[in-house]
């Protein structure tokens, strides 16, 4: 691994303020640092202007005078001068210079074909004494060439320049600390609902029930539309185990009992010797409650599948063939029972999900031909874009105590749980509605019991 890669991997393992604060520091440094760079070029720039001008003007005045053979001006406070033969002996130099030589061999030959020469003298950092600018130019004098070094300190421009520095550093400094510590405080304030939601995932993971985040109504920023978020999915967690819980509790209740009913046969059955028709009589009797744990478990199964999804797939179906499909098993049954089943369905198609609504239908018929009396009804109508699904029959209906939960799981008009049918019919019935949109609802007319089905279609 390079170590740019290694840095990125250290980067990532750091907490999420830390990463954040390291952003905005390294963001803010180079902001700072552009800025102080270009106001440093700013005043430099001044600075520099202003110096070049002092050193013109003592040059233009140091070679008027060598021109008119006239005693050299004295410059700007500080500033030396020095004349010069074509061959680099000093004519003139001021007293702090003697004859010492401002120019270089190189720079003198330079002067000597005819080009200016400017430089620096001693540096800004580290501090140097005696820092200097010079120009050097060529003059005629007399028919002869002559050499004028003019030159001014720099301290003034330095020390001004080397203040500027500190300032800024200083500057910069406390700015850099100051964003710093506001990119920390609110990063950790707007991380702090996070830690909030990660404080209450870690109750709900603890087992506690109906867990809610807090989460601020008057608001709707990112955060606040991730707490929304959870919600709605600690919402669905805990519809799902509620429904697993219900699923597990139902199940163990009601297979309890056949298989009860089960284990007493067998056990019957091996107490003593029996008869082949005594046998023949028992294994029945198994088969039946087989039978009844086999349509319970499905029961339980399709409910379990209809509620934890909540899916549906609508599409256009014929109203006819969805009713004759649901009635058709049960033509049999309605014959050999001497009961007359009859089906009206209105000429036009419905946009439902079939797969969950024909066997719905299916079971309201079944519990028909099961618990009521006399002639039952089939009648699909859509008004209004709403499909309604009744089934009638001319039973004596249901107990009044019974209506108001006769969709519950495992309701049943009569007490006993041995009678036939599991209890999940209606149940089912209700399930296919809502997640139709719809509604599901049973009542007494006098003649018998009208179920029906209101559904958007």
């Amino acid at each position: 691994m390079n170590p740019r890669d290694r840095t990125r991997a250290w980067f990532r393992r750091l907490p999420v303020v830390t990463r954040l604060v390291l952003a905005v520091a390294v963001t803010m440094s180079l902001v700072l640092a552009g800025a102080a760079g270009l106001v440093y070029w700013r005043v430099k720039t001044a600075l520099d202007q202003q110096l070049d001008d002092d050193l013109t003007t003592y040059q233009r005045s140091l070679d008027r005078a060598v021109r008119a053979g006239e005693q050299l001006p004295p410059g700007p406070s500080g500033s030396l001068q020095q004349v010069l033969d074509a061959q680099g002996r000093v004519l003139h130099s001021s007293t702090a210079l003697r004859h010492q030589l401002l120019l270089t061999p190189a720079e003198l030959r330079r002067v000597v074909h005819g080009a200016s020469v400017r430089r620096d003298i001693g540096s800004l950092l580290p501090i140097t004494s005696g820092t200097l600018r010079l120009q050097a130019r060529p003059v005629m004098a007399d028919g002869h060439g002559r050499i004028v070094v003019a030159a001014v300190r720099r301290g003034h421009r330095d020390e001004a320049l080397r203040e500027l520095l500190a300032q800024l550093a200083f500057a910069s400094a406390l700015t850099l600390i100051a964003a710093s510590y506001a990119g920390y405080r609110t990063a950790r304030g707007a991380l702090r609902p996070v830690e909030r939601y990660r404080s209450g995932a870690t109750t709900l993971a603890d087992g506690n029930k109906h867990l809610r985040l807090d989460v601020p109504a008057d608001r709707h920023d990112e955060i606040t539309r991730l707490g929304h978020t959870l919600n709605h999915m600690l919402d669905r967690l805990d519809a799902s185990a509620e429904r697993e819980r219900r699923f597990v509790a139902d199940a163990s209740h009601e297979l309890r009992t056949p298989l009860t009913l089960m284990r007493a046969e067998i056990d019957v059955a091996l107490h003593r010797p029996r008869s082949a028709e005594e046998l023949t009589g028992t294994l029945r009797s198994v088969d039946t409650e087989v039978q009844r744990l086999i349509d319970l478990s499905n029961a339980l199964l399709d409910l379990e599948e209809l509620g934890s999804t909540g899916h549906i797939t609508r599409c256009p179906v014929p109203l006819s063939d969805l009713v004759q499909d649901a009635i058709a098993a049960h033509l049999h049954t309605a014959e050999q029972a001497g009961r007359t089943l009859t089906a009206e369905a209105a000429g036009t198609s419905a946009d439902v999900d079939a797969r969950w609504l024909r066997p719905a239908l299916g079971n309201l018929v079944d519990n028909a031909l099961r618990h009521g009396h006399g002639a039952v009804h089939v009648m699909a109508t859509v008004e209004d874009g709403r499909l309604r699904l009744c089934v009638r029959d001319e039973g004596p209906g249901f107990p009044p105590g019974f209506l108001p939960r006769a969709f519950d799981r495992f309701a049943r008009a009569e007490a006993s749980r041995t009678g036939e049918g599991s209890g999940l019919g209606l149940a089912f019935v209700h399930a296919v509605a809502t997640a139709h949109g719809g509604t599901a609802h049973a009542e007494n007319d006098g003649h018998g019991v009208i179920v029906a089905l209101d559904l958007p279609c």
